[in-house]
């Protein structure tokens, strides 16, 4: 006869959050003001941080680490030993070959499996496509503790909807789905993250309904940006404002409003290959899916190409010309470099034999120059640039005005307004 490990009640839970970025952090940092938490990361120097109350990510201030009196940190597998329940919220990113890397989530899960015991639970939020984590994971959590799947420790899927850079909607205002490997588990998860989940829980019915929800939500917005994308090309040939159309167009109740630009981040970028991957290894060849995202991943190249044919109706000489590119976060008001799309626009315009200078105060330069080998400017020179893309929404960008904007540019001059956060600027391009 088979006997099933009990798992823990709710005030019995010990928990670990594995990974300390955008997503595992507020994370941490919320359960942390109920119960006992270790947050762990590899990086011993992001432990450091967060222990002196410095968040590099910017998602939560000191005040709000010191609220989390029940959190402690560490970088060590006996930090993790006494824990109970384990959640997994490590990125999940693609390589060059656009194809899902999932060294990061293999990593955590032999960390978790070294310290598995009978009754666990482990939680994934990555995003993964489906059945990544029945399929992937547990084998590796079972070959690394020797215990049972079902049996002696149990999973959880429960994908992450963090938003960095947003502090309106934070983890607890955002509705979590959840899901558990047997109907007990699945319903014990559902209780842990509604003791801090405000906006209250969905349960779905199976971990990979869980997995296939999360991969589809971006994949969704990417489809839709990729569309006005499209559309934005098309109203450039026919001479047409944009976002004149899109103004007029959003007037009916159910239009959305999508805008064009950059589709960066760890997010809408990369989660459609995911899910493309997934379907390509049933035999299924994805057609519209990946149509947007080569639209998507095109934008970049149509930028800069429609700067540099800017410079040259105004006869500015293209090759050894220097251009300023204000921005290289993924999006607004954010310090978040990853998988950021500017870095498309900025090797587009060296090719043409263009100095680019890059000026971004959110961005760590230390970081710039790690991902990318990109040396930030820190104060652009005023009348020095040829050309300019203004890539990033940031506040301190609009807070400069057109004038401060237009100080920094030679007198003949060429302007791409990829956000279109100066309307006044008639001569500006723009998506």
């Amino acid at each position: 006869m088979t006997t099933t490990a009990r798992l823990p009640a709710l005030d019995e839970i010990r928990l670990a959050v594995i990974g300390l970025g955008y997503v595992g952090l507020p994370l941490a940092v919320e359960f942390g003001k109920h119960r006992p938490v270790v947050g762990y990361d590899i990086d011993a120097n992001r432990i450091e941080s967060l222990r002196a109350g410095h968040d590099a990510t910017l998602e939560v201030s000191a005040a709000e680490l010191h609220e989390a009196q029940q959190l402690s940190f560490g970088h060590s597998l006996d930090d993790l030993r006494h824990c109970n329940v384990f959640i997994v919220t490590v990125p999940t990113p693609i390589d060059d070959s656009k194809r899902p890397n999932l060294t990061p989530l293999i990593l955590a899960s032999e960390t978790v499996g070294a310290t598995l015991k009978s009754g666990d639970i482990v939680i994934y939020e990555s995003t993964v496509y489906p059945g990544a984590t029945e399929e992937d994971c547990v084998p590796i959590l079972e070959r690394l503790s020797g215990l049972r799947f079902n049996q002696d420790f149990f999973v959880g899927y429960s994908p992450e909807r963090i938003n960095p850079g947003d502090k309106t909607h934070r983890l607890s205002t955002i509705k979590k789905v959840t899901s558990g490997s047997t109907p007990q588990v699945a319903s014990r998860i559902d209780a842990l993250y509604q003791t801090i989940i405000e906006a209250g829980t969905h349960l779905a019915p199976s971990i990979k309904v869980a997995e296939a929800a999360k991969v589809i939500e971006n994949t969704q917005r990417d489809l839709n940006i990729a569309l006005v994308n499209e559309l934005s090309k098309i109203f450039d040939r026919l001479d047409i404002d944009t976002n004149a159309v899109l103004a007029a167009a959003g007037t009916k109740w159910n239009f959305l409003p999508f805008r064009p630009g950059l589709v960066g981040g760890h997010c809408i970028g990369v989660d459609p290959y995911y899910l493309t991957h997934k379907a390509e290894m049933t035999g299924y060849r994805p057609e519209v899916i990946l149509a947007g995202r080569r639209i998507n991943d095109s934008m970049g190249a149509y930028v800069a190409t429609r700067l540099v044919k800017a410079m040259l109706q105004k006869r500015i000489q293209v090759n050894g010309s220097r251009v300023l590119v204000m921005g290289l976060a993924f999006k607004e008001n954010c310090p978040d470099l990853r998988n950021t799309r500017v870095i498309d626009v900025i090797q587009e315009l060296r090719e043409y034999g263009i100095s680019v200078d890059v000026h971004d105060p959110w961005v760590d330069p230390a970081e710039a120059r790690a991902e990318y080998g990109l040396n930030i400017v820190t104060t652009p020179e005023p009348q020095s640039y040829d050309g300019l893309v203004l890539a990033v929404a940031h506040d301190d960008f609009r807070q400069l005005g057109t004038e401060g904007l237009l100080r920094l540019l030679r007198e003949q001059h060429a302007i791409f307004d990829v956000k279109a956060v100066f309307p006044e600027l008639k001569d500006a391009l723009r998506l």
